[in-house]
């Protein structure tokens, strides 16, 4: 019998217990599949604990890999949390790391493409977290983010999103043009390994922007 999950209260425990969930097993590049590293998705979270938008809330995680941002948010005391993503592979490792953490029974998987989520579920969320493809990759479907930036805001009216640094200004006109505002900034160096055929060094570093998004009340 698995016991109850205990509530992390600092932020260097999170990234402790972020550090032991693993990445993508077998990353796919039509997905734009990077894991988020555990330094930069603990410090996310914990801007978004310490701004009330985790404890006690209702938290998507949208295309969320095997988890990392789903199983933060529910250590910080989130009462519910769904993550979705289009990989079944990375869904069944999420469970299966969800259930070795207790963390099942606060958190829900499921394995569906961002353009089929039900409208069902638009409002009820809380907080959305996502970090959407980049389009960086001629193989990748370009305009992916901005299909993330319109599902999140019909499941939530707060949104933390991964985006390019490079396309900032770009970012601010769409997500205005969405009926939102941006509050918060957060700039990270992102680094990428070489995962893929055409990465040509072992490590890459890309500036990376989290944007904390409110939906407009008006």
């Amino acid at each position: 019998m698995n016991s109850s999950p205990k509530i992390i209260k600092k932020k260097k425990h999170l990234e402790m217990a972020l550090q032991n969930i693993p990445g993508h097993i077998n990353p796919k590049v039509e997905l734009e599949q990077y894991s988020t590293p555990s330094i930069i998705a603990s410090d996310v979270l914990w801007n978004a604990f310490r701004l009330g938008d985790i404890k006690n809330k209702k938290v998507a995680d949208l295309g969320c890999g095997t988890g990392i941002f789903a199983k933060g948010t529910a250590l910080l005391g989130a009462r519910l949390v769904w993550g979705m993503d289009k990989d079944r592979e990375a869904i069944e490792k999420a469970r299966e790391i969800s259930k070795k953490m207790s963390l099942q029974d606060i958190i829900t998987y499921t394995s569906l493409d961002i353009h089929d989520i039900s409208r069902d579920l638009n409002n009820k969320f809380d907080t959305v977290i996502q970090n959407p493809p980049f389009g960086s990759q001629s193989r990748s479907k370009r305009g992916a983010d901005r299909v993330f930036m319109e599902k999140s805001l019909e499941l939530s009216p707060v949104v933390y999103s991964f985006h390019m640094a490079e396309t900032e200004n770009f970012l601010e006109k769409y997500w205005n043009k969405l009926g939102s505002i941006i509050t918060h900034k957060f700039y990270y160096h992102f680094p990428l390994p070489q995962i893929y055929h055409f990465h040509k060094k072992e490590l890459k570093d890309i500036e990376v922007i989290v944007l904390r998004v409110e939906r407009n009340r008006n």
